[in-house]
């Protein structure tokens, strides 16, 4: 028997079955030896099959193998930095939802997701979320952060859960699609599902204003399905984004623009560093390619995790500042 996983919570997977019906399922501990280098390994959106198992209470199912994942994406483990950690599996569209300082998120994160989606092969939708709360100069910073991401590909939607703009234009996005809702904590991803399906009241919370953090509310990956024809991930709030099984040699293949010009390089094995005759270092000069991004790649490439964060701490502190003094 198959079905697909729509609830993980660490022991037992919640299964929707070809029947539609929902069946708590576990697995036995030997399959977590099977080779499987993740913390988890099942996850939401895998399709499973399960035999089932009669207790004295009710029907239970024992998951038996994983079938083949289209694509998944990845962070690294928070816990133990050399494993990874499985987000989500077979997802056609994964939206990024970003606030600028509310709480912020800083293009080094907004870098490393997208260079995940493209490693794993999954398209990518930055939504600005919480429009309704900018200035001028908040809006100003959301229309450059816009044009970086349009210039080189990506789409980007402006939107505001409270006040419904943009809602219609991410449900075209999302319909006979599994998508897939990521960002930090705060940032509005359950606000946003409620929105869209409001049946749902999914739990959310205020921001910290001590912090200029989110409160994390979802604390697991779950699924659901939606009344206008779609189905989304809602994933728990991610801090740090640890990138995974990247060769440096391929890592400039991620970004759009960066591999758009590698065939310009003098040398084939460039990494944009300090060879000479190099494309993207010339375009980078010219202001062909933003610094924020040649930025996030440098520290990708030197596995900078150390000013990856300090960047995210100090982002947290301005933002913190600013709500003080306003």
């Amino acid at each position: 028997m198959t079905g697909i996983v729509y609830k993980s919570t660490g022991s037992w997977y919640t299964i929707k079955t070809v029947n539609g019906d929902f069946l708590e399922c576990r697995i036995k501990g030997k399959f977590r030896m099977q080779g499987i280098k993740s913390t988890n390994p099942i996850a939401v959106g895998d399709i499973v099959d399960y035999d089932l198992e009669n207790t004295t209470d009710e029907t239970t199912g024992v998951i038996i193998n994983i079938q083949d994942r289209k694509n998944y994406i990845v962070r690294k483990s928070v816990n133990l930095s050399h494993q990874m950690h499985i987000i989500a599996s077979n997802i056609d569209v994964v939206f990024l939802l970003v606030t600028i300082n509310n709480p912020p998120t800083t293009t080094s994160f907004i870098d490393r997701f997208l260079v995940t989606a493209e490693a794993y092969g999954i398209e990518a939708v930055i939504v600005f979320n919480k429009i309704d709360t900018f200035d001028n100069a908040t809006l100003d910073e959301q229309l450059y952060l816009q044009h970086i991401y349009t210039s080189i590909g990506y789409k980007c939607l402006r939107v505001s859960a409270k006040d419904g703009k943009g809602i219609e234009e991410l449900k075209a996005l999302m319909k006979d699609k599994v998508s897939m809702f990521s960002g930090h904590s705060g940032v509005g991803k359950s606000t946003l599902v409620n929105t869209l399906e409001p049946g749902l009241n999914l739990k959310t919370k205020q921001i910290s204003e001590s912090h200029a953090q989110g409160k994390h509310t979802t604390t697991f990956a779950e699924m659901f399905d939606l009344a206008f024809g779609a189905q989304i991930i809602d994933t728990p709030g991610i801090r740090g984004f640890g990138i995974v099984d990247m060769e440096k040699q391929e890592i400039g293949d991620y970004f759009p623009e960066f591999f758009a010009l590698k065939e310009q390089c003098k040398f084939n094995n460039c990494l944009h560093k300090d060879e000479p005759h190099c494309a993207i270092k010339n375009a980078l000069e010219n202001d062909e390619i933003a610094w924020s991004r040649y930025k996030s790649y440098t520290q990708i490439l030197e596995g900078d995790e150390e000013q990856y964060r300090a960047d995210i701490y100090d982002a947290e502190r301005r933002a913190s500042d600013e709500t003080r003094k306003s």
